[in-house]
């Protein structure tokens, strides 16, 4: 048996039983409709991941991939296909050439590619608040914070930009909380701590310039093969709340940036979305309110969206039913809840009368998986048991040396590999702060310096003062000048005579009466 797709299809692997047994393809057209890939570990499900990434790729799309344990880097480097592998190709018709597609890699840590960043706006209060795990009242001083760089102009790009923001609103908590309400300087510290936390664990290197451009995600090589974007996620998902956030903002920022496009013949863009369940862990409302709001609304923007997780019971119902394509691996019901999400999983699919969909999930093997895909109409199609094509690409990781020289040659290379740091927040306020700092400088200065003025005036009129009260007073002489001494004398002389004449006329007058 020959294996034959029509166009506009990518295949996907060989449906074994009933009356439909043949290819088992998902419609490019379709593929914007989104998808979950589920099952045990062990089961296979990094296969038929590395599968669909080179198909989409082969077909032109690009795809954004990421690579938690570090085996899905195989997909850049060319398949050896051992006899297990040619042999299970000649079964189902299918001549196995080796290839790979073209590769990017992405690392937020950039050790294992090129660093992709974001700023601290482009992140926005909602995710950031997620990342920080704060509560609501921390929640609501942080969006202050947001709206107070907005209003005074202050750039948050880095994570020290948001340290000195959030400094700066402690600092004016009295003015700012007249406008905005309360903002306590302890919720503010809280927030702090927090940062310091999330800075430990390397998210700085997350945060900064130069962001990450949408556009060099979607790339197409020169024979207009789709690239695949690898995240190298070993690293990462140790900081499950950075890694969720990431690409939740990564989805937000792709529904925020792309224009409407309706049901394109393919997609711009397929997001596989691996550990999914991290997602939507302690989730708040408002939150999963956004993610179904962009699992809804991105598909008119042309991209579609694939969760890989260990069981469909870990994505919430609202985002299940939004999900067209479903790949199953086998699922282990060895607890009451294993066996309420086995349920859940059989439930999911359109039934198909050749057999038992709940038992066959138990019973499937590895490289197995019951596939459900959506029709011209974009109705499901009818649950198939199906053989997973074996890949054209490498099984297994890239060597170190391997991935550096892809990193070498890759498009984007120098782009992203040098940090900028312009002047935004941080240095705004810093240079506000020296420039108060130097005016309250330069008024001590002038007071100081009058101060000192009058205080030397002081000591001046203290001086003059002392030296005016020790100056020797001119003494008054007891002897008198030739002058002074001729009229006292004159004067005698007069006042004798006088009293002389007076007398001699009082006597002559007396002796006349006798």
């Amino acid at each position: 048996m020959t294996l034959t797709i029509g166009d506009g299809e990518i295949l996907i692997g060989l449906a074994q039983e009933g009356a439909a047994a043949g290819p088992v393809t998902q419609r490019l057209d379709r593929s914007n409709r989104h998808g979950v890939v589920a099952g045990a570990t062990g089961t296979g499900k990094t296969v038929t991941l590395q599968v669909m990434a080179q198909a989409f790729s082969d077909a032109g799309v690009p795809v954004f991939a990421a690579d938690v344990k570090g085996d899905l880097s195989g997909v850049g480097a060319i398949g050896v296909p051992n006899e297990k592998m040619l042999a299970r190709a000649a079964s189902m018709g299918l001549t196995l050439t080796p290839s790979a597609p073209p590769v990017v890699f992405w690392d937020l840590f950039g050790q294992k590619g090129h660093p992709i960043r974001t700023t601290i706006s482009e992140m926005g209060p909602l995710l950031l608040s997620r990342l920080l795990e704060l509560n609501d009242v921390q929640e609501g001083v942080l969006t202050v914070v947001f709206h107070v760089a907005d209003q005074d102009g202050l750039l948050l790009l880095d994570l020290k930009d948001l340290q000195a923001a959030l400094k700066y609103v402690a600092d004016h908590a009295a003015e700012i909380g007249t406008q905005y309400g309360n903002v306590s300087p302890a919720t503010v510290g809280a927030i702090q701590r927090k940062l310091l936390t999330l800075q430990s664990q390397g998210a700085e290197n997350f945060f900064g310039e130069p962001a990450l451009k949408l556009a060099d995600l979607m790339r197409t090589d020169v024979a207009g093969r789709g690239y695949v974007n690898l995240l190298a996620a070993d690293k990462l998902i140790q900081s499950p709340k950075l890694y969720s956030t990431f690409l939740l903002w990564l989805l937000s920022e792709l529904f925020e940036e792309l224009p409407e496009v309706g049901d394109p013949e393919k997609p711009k863009l397929v997001f596989f979305f691996d550990e999914a369940h991290l997602l939507f862990n302690d989730a708040e409302k408002p939150l999963l309110e956004k993610i179904e709001q962009v699992v809804r609304l991105i598909r008119s923007k042309g991209v579609g969206i694939y969760f890989v997780t260990q069981n469909p019971a870990d994505i919430p119902d609202a985002v299940l039913g939004q999900l067209g394509a479903r790949v199953q691996h086998a699922l282990r019901a060895y607890t009451p809840a294993d066996q309420k999400g086995l349920k859940a999983a059989a439930q999911s699919f359109r039934v198909n009368p050749a057999f038992d969909t709940a038992e066959t999930i138990q019973a499937l093997g590895v490289g197995e998986a019951l596939i459900s895909t959506l029709d011209a109409k974009g109705a499901p199609c009818v649950v198939q048991k199906t053989l997973i094509r074996p890949p054209a690409s490498r099984l297994g990781p890239l060597t170190p040396e391997e991935r550096a020289a892809l990193i070498a040659k890759s498009p984007v290379a120098g782009l992203y590999d040098t940090t900028l740091d312009r002047a935004s927040a941080y240095e705004t306020l810093q240079g506000r702060a020296a420039q108060a700092q130097q005016q309250a400088d330069t008024t001590a200065a002038q007071a100081e310096a009058e101060r000192q003025r009058a205080a030397a005036e002081k000591v001046r009129e203290r001086e003059e003062a002392r030296e005016s009260r020790a100056a020797p007073r001119p003494r008054a002489s007891s002897r008198q000048s030739m002058g002074e001494a001729f009229a006292t004398s004159l004067l005698r002389t007069i006042a004798n005579q006088a009293g002389r004449e007076i007398m001699r006329g009082l006597m002559g007058g007396m002796s006349r009466r006798r």
